[in-house]
């Protein structure tokens, strides 16, 4: 399984990115899963609901299943469990995209707009491969990509992951 990041300040257009890069990958015929890191605690589940109330007696995992999909909800201490034991739990796929865990040392994508600016991480991350951006950055320690061009950054990532010679 190939993973590759995408990471930048808020609002800067992550999400919107690898929205965009999994629907044209997979139109390629590439499976694509996606790992989104936040540094809140957050709640899938409702309370009151069955699930919920497994989780609140003491469940460590709860798997809530539909006709369609299910979500497998795991409880762990706080900052124990690691990207690789995240991946390593996860369904194997061509292409995992990360959002966020920008200090995590795996290939990345920085996502820069205009509008929102704030430093340039790639300047003092090394695993940072490529800026996707919206302006004219002339000069820079790594690859310049158009934010506006989906397709030319999948490219980027599948030649960087090669999986472009699969």
């Amino acid at each position: 399984m190939k993973i590759f990041g995408v990471i930048g300040w808020q609002n800067s257009g992550k999400t919107t990115l690898i929205e965009a890069l999994v629907a044209d990958l997979t139109r390629r015929g590439f499976s694509v899963s996606t790992i989104k890191h936040t540094h809140h605690d957050f709640e899938m589940d409702a309370p009151r609901k069955d699930s919920f109330r497994h989780r609140a007696a003491g469940a460590k995992e709860t798997v809530l299943a539909g006709p369609r999909r299910f979500v497998s909800i795991h409880e762990y201490e706080a900052n124990v469990l690691s990207l690789h034991d995240i991946l390593a739990q996860m369904t194997p796929v061509d292409l995992v995209l990360i959002e966020g865990f920008k200090t995590k040392q795996h290939p990345k994508i920085e996502v820069h707009r205009s509008d929102i600016g704030g430093a340039f991480i790639h300047l003092n991350d090394p695993t940072v491969r490529a800026v996707a951006t919206d302006i004219d950055l002339g000069d820079a320690p790594v690859r310049l990509l158009d934010l506006n061009n989906p397709p030319a950054i999948a490219d980027f990532i599948l030649s960087e992951t090669n999986l472009d010679t699969v």
